[in-house]
C-alpha cells in the first residue's frame, strides 16, 4: 500500500511516519506538515490510505479527508487525533478508522489489518460474459486502448481465475499466426496496455502475473459467468462471449451443466 500522513505538529509527524513505515504492509509512506501540500500530491499520485491528523491549520483534517475522497474515492481514510468529540464528525465521512495519539506501530497494523479485510471484500469490476463480453466500471462501460486488450481480459476472465502461460495466451489470441516472437512481443504490449487500463481505475490488482502464469483474482471481480459456476445464478441462456469464436466451447460447457 502506498500512503500518506499528515499532521501540522512536526514531532507528532515523525512519530505517526514512523508508525505508519513500521507495517510491512506499507511499501512507502509521504509525509506533510500542511494540507496543501498532501493535496498537491494526491493529485498526481495514488494514495491507498492516509493518515490524519484532525485538528490541523487551513481546512483541517476533515476537509483534507473529503478533498482526497473526491481525488480518489478508493482512498482509505485513517483519522489520528487526540480530541474523541471529532469521532462523530468523522465517521459521517465513512473513514476506515480513528486512531487516539500517541500513535504506536501497534494501532496502525490493527487498521492496516482492518482495511485489508474490507478491501479483499470490495468487488472492483462488473464483468458480463453472458452474451456479449462487457467490462463495466461504476455501471459505465470501460474503454480499452486495443480490442486485443479487452480479448486478453476475457480469455483470463474464462479461465476462472487459473494461471495461463505467455504461449498458452498467444495460441488462443492469435491463433493464425505461427510467429511466436512477434506474438509474444505483442502479448507484452497487451498486458502493459491492459495493467494501464486498470491502473486507471484504481484495479491494477485484477491482473496477477506469477512468472511465468497470467491469471486473475476473481475476488475482486464481479462476473455473471464466475457467479453462475459457483452457484448456478444468474440464468444462463444459451450465449457466452458471443464476440469471441474461441469461447463457444466455454458455452457448450455451460449448456451442458444447466
Amino acid at each position: 500500500m502506498k500512503a500518506i500522513a499528515v499532521d501540522d505538529e512536526i514531532y507528532m509527524l515523525e512519530t505517526l511516519q514512523e508508525a505508519v513505515s513500521a507495517s510491512s504492509d506499507i511499501e512507502m509512506v509521504e509525509a506533510f506538515s500542511s494540507c496543501s501540500a498532501a493535496l498537491t500530491y494526491a493529485t498526481e499520485n495514488p494514495v491507498d490510505v492516509a493518515f490524519l491528523d484532525i485538528n490541523m491549520r487551513g481546512i483541517g483534517g476533515l476537509g483534507l479527508a473529503e478533498k482526497l475522497l473526491e481525488l480518489q474515492p478508493r482512498c482509505k481514510i485513517v483519522f489520528c487525533t487526540g480530541y474523541e468529540e471529532y469521532a462523530v464528525s468523522a465517521f459521517q465521512l465513512h473513514v476506515s478508522g480513528y486512531l487516539m495519539k500517541p500513535i504506536t506501530p501497534e494501532a496502525v497494523q490493527k487498521e492496516i489489518d482492518h482495511i485489508k479485510g474490507v478491501k479483499a471484500t470490495e468487488k472492483l469490476l462488473t464483468i458480463k460474459c453472458f452474451g456479449n463480453f462487457e467490462v463495466l466500471y461504476n455501471g459505465e462501460i470501460l474503454p480499452f486502448k486495443r480490442k486485443k486488450a479487452k480479448e486478453l481480459l476475457a480469455v483470463l476472465i474464462d479461465r476462472n481465475g487459473a494461471g495461463m502461460t505467455a504461449k498458452q495466451i498467444c495460441a488462443i489470441l492469435f491463433p493464425d499466426d505461427t510467429d511466436d516472437t512477434k506474438n509474444a512481443a505483442y502479448l507484452r504490449q497487451l498486458v502493459l496496455d491492459l495493467k494501464n487500463t486498470m491502473k486507471t481505475i484504481r484495479a491494477e490488482d485484477v491482473l496477477q502475473h506469477d512468472t511465468p502464469y497470467y491469471r486473475i483474482d476473481t475476488n475482486l471481480v464481479r462476473c455473471d459467468y464466475l457467479s453462475f459456476l459457483e452457484t448456478g445464478k444468474p440464468e444462463f441462456h444459451g450465449e457466452y462471449m458471443t464476440q469471441y469464436s474461441w469461447a463457444e466451447e466455454t458455452c457448450a460447457m455451460l449448456q451442458f451443466k444447466e
